[in-house]
């Protein structure tokens, strides 16, 4: 660093100065490549020798058979019976909600509702239905907290 400049300024002062003694002949600067044809042009002419480890892979590939067997579709479950009852009254029954639980209760609920009807723990084609499932069970408790706030508040 020179005295009375920044850091900034004597590296653009450096950088400026190898600009400078770069030379300016285009050949120079191409000088590092190979003039001709790349070797995708060469012919395989079948004198070149095959490594012993691609050898043995090609007798392993001839052994296999060419018509490769598709694995069978899952079979879908059944849907459980608890994930087609979709009305709020049937949810509600489900949940078991009472006047009288307290926040604990209801979010004790709320937990074990989750365990048996979250969509992430049932299969792919019943997750719209455990979806629609959570929701309104989460409005019933929701709905029950609000209840009991006011009444307790």
């Amino acid at each position: 660093m020179l005295f009375g400049q920044s850091i900034f300024q004597s590296v653009v002062e450096r950088l400026s100065l190898e600009e400078e003694e770069k030379p300016d002949d285009a050949s120079v600067a191409r000088a590092y490549r190979v003039s001709g044809l790349s070797t995708g042009f060469v012919q395989d002419n079948g004198l070149m020798q095959q490594a012993a480890a691609d050898w043995a892979q090609d007798q392993y590939l001839d052994l296999m058979s060419d018509d490769i067997l598709q694995p069978a579709p899952p079979a879908i479950p059944e849907m459980p019976a608890h994930l087609g009852r979709l009305g709020a009254s049937e949810i509600a029954d489900d949940l078991g909600l009472k006047d009288a639980d307290d926040v604990a209760a209801l979010q004790a609920k709320r937990r074990a509702f989750a365990m048996t009807n979250h969509p992430d723990r049932v299969h792919a084609a019943f997750a719209e239905a455990a979806h629609t499932r959570m929701t309104i069970a989460n409005q019933l408790v929701d709905e029950a907290l609000q209840r009991r706030a006011l009444r307790h508040g």
